[in-house]
Parts: C-alpha cells; structure tokens; sequence
C-alpha cells in the first residue's frame, strides 16, 4: 500500500524526464509470519514465526506499550553494536534451532540468527516484493529482472513463482547457498533463476559491455561492502557509478527500477535526484519515500528505509 502525500512535480524542460511523486509511504500489509509486537525505550519487540525477538532500534524513542513481563518472554534477545551495519551477538532465553522456517506467499524460507542482528528477512520489502509481483503479473509476457545484492533471494523468488525470469546477484557464497535453499524448500527449483556470485558493479558493467537489457531492476545495497575479489562498495562513492550502468540496461520498454537503502545518513531526496539525473530520457515516473511497518494492534509506525522507484506501465507491455 502507497499513500501519496505530495503533487507531481512538472518535467523539466531539458527534455524527457520521468514524472516526480514525493514523499510516499510504502507500509506492510498483512503477513501472518511476522509482527511488530511493540517498540519503545531504544528497541522493538518482534515476531518472525514461531519466536519472538528483541532488537535495538534506536528511532524507537518513545514508550513501549506492553508490560515488561511480555518482553522478557522474548526467545531472543540480540545484544552489541547498535548501529544497522555493526556487529553484537544473541542472548537465548531457550535453546533454539539454528533454523526455523516461514512463509511469505508462495516462497517458504528459513531464519537465522545472524551477527548483524538480522535473521535474513526484511519485513519491510514484503511492500516492494508485493509490487514487483503485480508488475510480472500485469505485463502479460516473461519478465527479465535483475536482483543485485540479492542476499537470501525473496525478491528473487516471489517474481519467478509470478512468471518472471530472474537473474540473482550477490558477492556472498553464503548468501546464495541460503537462497537456493529457500528456493529448493518453496518447491521452486524448476523456476528459471540464475544464480551468480560476482561483485555486483562488476556483473552490471559486463552487462552493459554485452548490450544486455532488463525489463526489471531490483537493488538493495549495502552502506558499505566487499565484492568477490575485494572490491570496496560504498554507498555515496559507488552508486553514482552503479545508477549510470543500469540506465544503459534499461530501454523506454522496461517496466521497473526499484533502490532500497538503509543506514545511510541522508534524505530520500538523495537517491530520488540521482535516478531523475540518470534516468532522463524515459518515460513513466520516479517516487521516492521511506518503507514503514506498522505496529501490531497499534497506529505507531516505524520507519526503516529509504527508496526510489521507477516505474513506466506502459513498458513490457504484451510484447
């Protein structure tokens, strides 16, 4: 769901340039496999399946809502660096498995508790993952998307369960051998996926060196990364670099561009300019805002990242 707050802005006059929608906010709706339970005091209180977890999250500098009693019940409670990028570790009130599995639509995945206080998912895209899906949907032919830093692969897996051929990029074998995991438990392994571990400016400068196109671009960067080979990402250095390869894999037919970033110290109106720079010439439009979930049984919402999406309807459009 996308709740528009502002008015279209007029193109500029230089030429063609993508309409402008700012701000939107892109809130999750209904999964029955995860749940903001409370947040408050500098952390939030969730549930991803079967276990409920706490975490740091420092705009959460309100009040929580429920007893304390309901927070100590928790099964997992992550502890260390609070910031998104830093390391810490977990505090088990039980013995847990390594793994759990849940449920997003078609694709079934499993959790881990990892050192970066992530347990694998991103609540937060299911807004993304879920438009994605009426885009493979609505075109009426075989998508061909590109996910670069696709980590455990769900928006990898949820367009080929829609029809979609998809290319999935990541630097981490690790993070691959996990989403084809999630791919073989979701019963999706006859689904056309291409699995490839390579830096992903790297594998996007290839691809333009090839006179390859995609009708589709997901990207969820990291801050700050290393590739394959030792290839340093940061975000404010690297994504200017990234924008201008992927407008050469992007023609006036594709349909979709979406950027996703997180822990960065900057406004949603970085990453909108950038792609109204480099996407001059295309039609549709680009809106830009933050993604939110919304707490259980309340109307306090949360805040979690930053994106920019491009969007043209009329691109790949039966053809």
């Amino acid at each position: 769901m996308s709740v528009t707050t502002a008015t279209p802005a007029s193109p500029r006059k230089d030429g063609r340039t993508p309409q402008s929608i700012l701000p939107t906010l892109l809130e999750m709706q209904g999964w029955s496999d995860y749940a903001l339970l409370d947040m408050g005091n500098g952390l939030k209180l969730e549930r991803y399946g079967r276990f409920t977890i706490v975490r740091p999250e420092p705009q959460a500098m309100g009040q929580p809502r429920l007893p304390q009693k309901q927070w100590d019940r928790a099964d997992a409670v992550f502890t260390g660096d609070v910031e998104e990028e830093g390391p810490g570790r977990w505090r088990f009130n039980k013995q847990l498995p390594e793994t759990w599995p849940m449920k997003y639509g078609p694709v079934t995945f499993n959790g881990r508790f990892m050192s970066f206080r992530h347990v694998g998912v991103f609540p937060e895209q299911a807004a993304h993952w879920d438009w994605v899906q009426d885009q493979v949907q609505q075109s009426g032919r075989q998508l061909k998307i590109l996910n670069l830093f696709g980590y455990t692969g769900m928006a990898s897996l949820l367009p080929a369960a829609a029809g979609a051929h998809v290319t999935h990029v990541d630097a981490s074998k690790k993070a691959i051998g996990w989403a084809r995991e999630n791919q073989e438990m979701s019963g999706l392994s006859d689904k056309p996926i291409r699995w490839i571990c390579e830096d992903a400016l790297k594998f996007v400068q290839r691809e333009v060196r090839r006179g390859n196109t995609y009708d589709g671009i997901i990207l969820d960067p990291p801050k700050y990364g290393r590739g394959t080979k030792g290839e340093v990402w940061d975000f404010f250095t690297s994504m200017p670099e990234m924008m201008a390869c992927l407008r050469q894999l992007l023609t006036e037919d594709s349909r979709f561009l979406i950027l996703t970033s997180y822990a960065i110290r900057a406004s949603f109106l970085a990453s909108h300019e950038l792609m109204q720079e480099h996407l001059s010439g295309l039609p549709g439009s680009i809106e830009s805002g933050e993604l939110a979930i919304r707490e259980k049984d309340s109307p306090r919402l949360l805040s979690t990242s930053l994106f920019s999406r491009w969007c043209n309807p009329e691109g790949a459009q039966n053809k």
